[in-house]
């Protein structure tokens, strides 16, 4: 993991594509919280980490869930069993 202070105002990049700024910091020590703004393509997807790991939780419990068939799933009722 690469780790860099940054102050107000000041940005990262990554790749060609995606800008990090440091837009606010609020408080400090272990109550501190900073703002960040991100700039990225359409097509990459950003999110909070507590929201990634819910996502990622509801799809393993609907990947173990039992579900339905979807029609195309289901034989022909004039198909042989041949």
């Amino acid at each position: 993991m690469l780790v860099l202070s940054r102050r107000r105002g000041e940005k990262i990049r990554i790749g060609e594509d995606i800008l990090v700024e440091i837009l606010d910091v609020r408080g400090t020590g272990a109550d501190a919280q900073v703002r960040v703004g991100i700039e990225a393509p359409r097509l990459v997807r950003v999110l909070r980490e507590e929201l990634y790991r819910q996502i990622q939780a509801d799809i393993q419990l609907a990947s173990e869930a039992p579900g339905e068939r979807f029609e195309s799933d289901r034989p022909h009722p004039e198909a042989g069993h041949g």
